[in-house]
Formats: C-alpha cells, structure tokens, sequence
C-alpha cells in the first residue's frame, strides 16, 4: 500500500520517474505496475542495484525487513536511501543502526509523513512562537484499526516491533522534533481491548494492541503525552495536536484519509490550526486546505509528496536529509522503551 503511495506522489515530481521495482507479491506488483508502467521488474536486490540507471532507492517492505535491506544496499551498491518508518525493530538491532550510522556513505532519509502534512508543518512553524516554548505537548490519534497487509504481516510483534513502535514512533519524532530535546523518562499503558482480539493467522492469536496512553519527560523538563485509540474511525479529525507554553497555546486538527469519510455527509473536513494566546486573549482558527491532487495520491494529507520533494534535494543537490537516520533510531528507541514500560508496567529511564 505504501510502495503505491510513493509511486503516486513521485509521479508528480518534475523530471523524476520509477525505474524498477522489486516486489515479491504477485497482486502488489501488478498495481504497482499499473501506476508506474514504464518500470522494470527485479526478483532481487542485487538484481535491482545492478540497473546502472538508478540514482536511489525507496523502501517501502514489511518493519522486520528495513535494516537487513540497507544492509545488504550498503554492502552491493550504497545509494541515497528513503526508507519506510520504522527503521528497525528490536532493541537487539540497535548496534547494526548505529554501526550504519557511522559508515553508510550516502544519505538515509527516514520516512516520517507526519511533519509534512500541512497542517502539522504548520503547527511546528508557530509553535515556538505561539507557546513562548513548549512546557506540554499533547498528541491524540484517534483512528482506524491497522488495515489488511500482504501475509498478515503487520498482526504481529515480531515484525512490527508492537504498535507503540509501528504506529507511534510518528509521534515520537514529532514530540522530539517540536520540544527540541530528548527523553529522559517514559511511562506508558496499552493493550488490546477491541481489535484483533479474535484474530487467528497460522494457528497463532495476533498479539498487537489497538490503543494505548504513553507520557514522556524531556530532559529540559518538558512533557508530552500519547493518547491512541485505534477503534475509533467515526471521529472527526483523526490527529489533534496541542502545544501550551508560558505564552500561549496552539492546535493542529487533522483528518483521516478522505476515502474512509463517509460520502453522505458531504466533503471531508479541513484541516486546521487554532491559536490561543493567554494575553490577550483571543483565539483564532485558521483552515489549512491541501491540494486535492495530493489528497488523491495517498492517505497521509498530501506529506508524502512533501517528504518526496525534499528527498530529491538530498539526491540531487546532496542537501542533508531532513529526517536523518538518527531521527529514526531515536524514535523507534523511544517506542521500544514505552512498549517495554506497558509491558512491564514500570518507569522506563532512557
């Protein structure tokens, strides 16, 4: 689904085209070629890094698979890499991220959407702003279940690296990104109380959790906090983000994916932003349409095509990428911890 996603909104680059791809589901190759017709096909990664043509690549495979990939890229043919979140999954695999810190050659840009949509970049422009600096940072996603995935992949721990990991290391980087410092401490609470509960793939219960409440203490003495529910799609927006310093406070209200909204209540909801200053005090709400051109090429508000832009700066201007690949050890770290805190039901110091 991803892997479309992105042959959708590089599409729309200038000058910029899908050159092969390397999909082992026979249903997901034949639409990815439908929206990418002039592609070539490769049974392999070494097949696919021996097309000289290519300037990157983009990875869009199951969580469990991401780091053995950049690995074995790294190892064959290092090329600037986009690579789907999370960048890896176990604590166990953090010594490879950190060695591939050190040695990767060529720039790794994490896939973290969710600065990019606009209302969120928007948000994070003023915040700062707004809040005199941020003392709180609230985020709640209310949504969907996790959708059907090729194999069921995504019903399991194991290669998802649990929903704190999965779904919220998204957040994560945007709690760390806005409040400009790191974790120190971290409590959380989740499980499964509505979803897959009676799922059953290969004789095997799905163990993944459906919600969850985390709380996270930054080392300048901020604090933000987690609120998930993923049995809740008959909500209006479906990420509320609340920033609230000395001066003042700000919001960012986005919706779901418009193909989930209901077609008799007429048009989805705008995103938006509201302002309220503590002095004076008067609140404002400003809408914050996206394209419907980029609404149409994927779920996640237009931030894909965003994302997309700026990566082509790293490839072709060798500008930084903006979300580095310790942007992405950091938040797939943080998720580890706040699973280990509900699993264990203890304070997880980071």
């Amino acid at each position: 689904m991803m892997g479309q996603e992105h042959i959708r909104n590089i599409s729309l680059l200038p000058d910029v085209s899908v050159a092969a791809i390397c999909e082992p589901d026979p249903a997901m190759l034949a639409a990815a070629q439908v929206l990418a017709p002039g592609a070539g096909y490769a049974e392999s990664i070494a097949e696919l890094l021996a097309i000289e043509s290519l300037d990157a690549i983009l990875i869009a495979s199951p969580n469990h698979m991401h780091l053995a990939q950049i690995e074995e890229i790294q190892a064959y043919r290092p090329l600037p890499l986009l690579v789907e979140k999370p960048l890896y999954t176990t604590q166990a695999d953090q010594e490879r991220v950190e060695q591939l810190m050190k040695t990767y050659p060529e720039p790794i840009w994490v896939a973290m959407e969710y600065r990019y949509m606009p209302p969120i970049a928007k948000f994070l422009d003023c915040v700062d702003q707004v809040t005199g600096g941020i003392r709180m940072l609230t985020i709640r996603e209310h949504r969907f279940p996790f959708l059907a995935k090729v194999g069921d992949w995504n019903r399991f721990n194991r290669n998802t690296g649990g929903t704190l990991v999965e779904k919220c290391c998204h957040f994560f980087d945007l709690m760390r990104f806005a409040i400009r410092s790191d974790p120190v401490r971290v409590m959380a609470s989740a499980g499964q109380s509505v979803n897959h509960r009676d799922e059953i793939y290969g004789g095997e219960m799905s163990d993944v959790w459906d919600n969850g409440s985390v709380i996270v203490d930054f080392r300048n003495g901020a604090r933000a906090m987690l609120e998930l529910c993923m049995f809740a799609e008959g909500s209006r927006y479906q990420e509320e983000i609340c920033a609230v310093g000395a001066a003042g406070k700000i919001e960012a209200f986005v919706p779901g994916p418009g193909r989930f909204w209901p077609a008799d209540l007429g048009n989805p909801p705008i995103p938006k932003i509201v302002v309220s200053p503590r002095s004076p005090k008067r609140p404002s709400e400003l809408e914050i349409p996206v394209d419907p051109v980029l609404l149409e090429a994927g779920d996640h508000n237009g931030a894909t095509f965003y994302q997309h832009r700026l990566f082509l700066d790293c490839v072709r201007k060798k500008v930084p990428p903006e979300v580095s690949i310790s942007d992405g050890y950091a938040s797939v770290r943080l998720g580890l911890a706040a699973q280990k805190s509900a699993e264990l039901g203890v304070v997880v110091s980071l």
